[in-house]
């Protein structure tokens, strides 16, 4: 695969996890990547296994000063692909008892991380007519998930932020989308389904079988598949203000 030959991504979140599987998408589609996270050790070992030409930038997408430092890092680098995939999930709480500085957190990241981003390496791309903002929501940002207000509220923001953008600099041959991915095949669910059965006094077994089922393909979706989704959405240049909802079918 060779399609995104000479073209240059850049990807949040990218020392682990969906941003790295993205990384590695894009890059046997033929992009050079950029891969961007807070743990210097993850984004190297993300880096080394892409080809030579992958470069790892220690960047807090939360922080204005340190957006601004790897923009102009990057001055000499054209970056046409930006994947804003850095996210936290946050409290899992009522909302009564959520902190101020939990609920802060969240969007300081989800929220804020993906609008310095763009605002940092938009301008380029509207100056040279063309490229690519493909911004990482959640299908938990379309319906309900009890006990998760900040999250769910952040990947909404995302939706909003990415449909108004589209409008802005789509007329300058800019596209920006949003993938909103289901739950992800992994640890993190595997942890869930742990809970759940300690809770209800089900297996795990059981536990997984219960919500699996709730999703029309009987499963959830792979880091991979979100990987390959990525690329797919940049292979339609007619796609703009658009959300991929990847989630093996599962709805509300």
């Amino acid at each position: 695969m060779t399609e995104l030959r000479g073209r240059t991504a850049l990807v949040t979140g990218g020392g682990s996890g969906l941003g790295a599987a993205i990384a590695r998408a894009l890059s046997r589609a033929g992009a050079d990547l950029v891969v961007v996270g807070r743990d210097a050790r993850k984004l190297d070992a993300v880096a080394a296994e892409l080809p030579d030409s992958a470069r790892a930038f220690v960047c807090d997408v939360s922080d204005e000063a340190s957006v601004a430092r790897l923009r102009d890092d990057l001055a000499d680098t054209e970056i046409s692909i930006l994947v804003n995939n850095a996210g936290i999930a946050g409290p899992v709480a009522a909302l009564t008892d959520i902190g101020v500085a939990e609920w802060d957190e969240v969007f300081a990241v989800n929220v804020r991380g993906t609008f310095l981003l763009c605002r940092a390496f938009l301008p380029a791309m509207v100056e040279r007519g063309g490229g690519d903002v493909i911004n990482i929501a959640s299908v938990s940002g379309k319906r309900p998930l009890a006990h998760r207000t900040p999250y769910t509220a952040s990947k909404m923001a995302v939706l909003g932020l990415t449909s108004t953008l589209a409008f802005e600099v789509g007329p300058a041959g800019v596209n920006v989308n949003t993938l909103s991915p289901g739950p992800v095949a992994g640890e993190r669910m595997s942890r869930n389904f742990r809970l759940e059965a300690e809770r209800s006094g089900k297996s795990i077994e059981d536990a997984e079988t219960a919500f699996v089922s709730r999703a029309a393909l009987g499963r959830m979706i792979t880091e991979d598949e979100v990987g390959a989704a990525v690329v797919a959405m940049l292979s339609m240049p007619g796609m703009c203000g658009a959300d991929v909802d990847l989630s093996a079918g599962m709805i509300a």
